[in-house]
C-alpha cells in the first residue's frame, strides 16, 4: 500500500514493452466472440500490419483456427492461443549470449546500420558483463563519428571497462587489431568492438566490415567469436534485407532488437525467426542502463497480444 502523495512505482520492463506493442492492432480483432472466416481474415491482416509478413501471418492464423473454426471463443482465450502460437515460433531463437571461457578475450563484433542503437547497446552490454564479474575492453571502431567515440568512452567509464580509441577518421580495422592486442595484454575476458553505422547497400563500407574480421584473425584465427547485428525495430520489414546483407559480409551469430519503445510493432521478430533462425539475445525498450534485457519468447508473445504478465513468468 502506498501512502498518499507517494509516486507510483515505475513501470516494469514488461509493462513498458506491452504498452509499446499495444499498437499492433491485434487488440481490436481479439475482442471478437466467434472464430469465423471474417475474424480469421481480420486476424491475418492485423498480423501482417504487425510486421510478421504474409507467410507467417497465414501460418499463425491457420494454427489458431485449427480445431476451433467457427466456434465461440472469448477474447482472453483467443489471446492465450495466439500468444502460445507466437511463442512457439519464437522459442527456438530465444538463446542467451554465451561466452566461451576458453577464448580469452572473447571477441564480440557489433554491426548495424546508422541509428540502430549500436553504441548504446554495446555500452549496456559492457555494464551487464562487468556487473557479472567479467573484465571488459571496449574498442571504439566507429571512427567516422567523434560523438560515437566519446559516447562509448562514457559507457566505458560507467562499466569500469578498459577503452581503446583512435583519431576520428582513423583505420577501423587497425583499431580493432589494437583493441585485441590491448585486451590480451590487460587480461580482459571480453572485447566488444563497435563499428561504424553503415547502410547495407554501400559496398565499400561492407567491405570494411569484412576487413575488420580478416585483421582480427591475424591475432586469433577464430575471432571474432560472436558477431551481433543490432536492428532498429521501427524499420519493420527492412530488417530482413539488413540481416541478408550483413550476413553476406560477416558470419552473424545473433541479433539484438532495439527501439521497441518507439513506433515498432514487434512482429518483425517473428518474421526474422522464420527466415533466418538466428538467436535473438537481447531486446531494448529505451535508453536507460537497464532497458536492454535478455529476449524471452513467452513474455514477448504475451506483450505482443496484450496479455497480462503472470507473476514469475519470463
Amino acid at each position: 500500500m502506498r501512502t498518499f502523495g507517494e509516486a507510483p512505482p515505475p513501470p516494469t520492463f514488461f509493462e513498458r514493452l506491452t504498452a509499446s506493442l499495444s499498437k499492433t492492432g491485434l487488440g481490436a480483432v481479439l475482442t471478437k466472440r466467434k472464430l469465423d472466416a471474417d475474424t480469421l481474415a481480420e486476424l491475418e491482416e492485423a498480423l501482417v500490419k504487425a510486421d510478421m509478413g504474409g507467410a507467417q501471418a497465414k501460418a499463425i492464423a491457420a494454427a489458431v483456427a485449427k480445431g476451433r473454426y467457427d466456434a465461440e471463443i472469448s477474447a482472453a482465450e483467443l489471446k492465450d492461443v495466439l500468444a502460445r502460437e507466437i511463442a512457439a515460433l519464437l522459442g527456438p531463437v530465444e538463446k542467451p549470449l554465451l561466452l566461451d571461457d576458453s577464448r580469452k578475450p572473447f571477441v564480440i563484433l557489433v554491426a548495424g546500420v546508422n541509428g540502430s542503437g549500436k553504441t548504446t547497446t554495446i555500452g549496456k552490454m559492457a555494464k551487464r558483463l562487468a556487473e557479472s564479474g567479467a573484465k571488459v575492453t571496449l574498442a571504439a571502431g566507429d571512427t567516422f563519428r567523434a560523438a560515437a567515440i566519446e559516447q562509448l568512452r562514457v559507457w566505458a567509464d560507467r562499466a569500469k571497462a578498459e577503452f581503446v580509441a583512435t583519431k576520428t577518421g582513423g583505420d577501423a580495422a587497425g583499431l580493432a587489431f589494437e583493441g585485441l592486442e590491448k585486451a590480451r595484454a590487460n587480461g580482459s575476458d571480453v572485447l566488444l568492438i563497435d563499428t561504424a553505422g553503415r547502410l547495407q547497400n554501400k559496398a565499400g563500407l561492407m567491405a570494411e566490415l569484412e576487413k575488420i574480421g580478416r585483421v582480427l584473425k591475424k591475432l586469433d584465427a577464430d575471432a571474432p567469436h560472436a558477431v551481433l547485428l543490432v536492428l532498429d525495430a521501427t524499420t519493420g520489414q527492412n530488417a530482413l534485407s539488413q540481416v541478408e546483407a550483413f550476413g553476406a559480409s560477416v558470419p552473424l551469430t545473433g541479433l539484438v532488437m532495439t527501439k521497441l519503445d518507439g513506433t515498432a510493432k514487434g512482429g518483425i521478430l517473428v518474421a526474422l525467426a522464420a527466415r533466418f533462425g538466428l538467436p535473438v539475445h537481447y531486446i531494448g525498450v529505451g535508453e536507460g542502463e537497464d532497458d536492454l534485457q535478455p529476449f524471452r519468447a513467452q513474455g514477448f508473445a504475451k506483450a505482443l497480444v496484450g496479455l497480462e504478465q503472470a507473476e514469475g513468468t519470463p
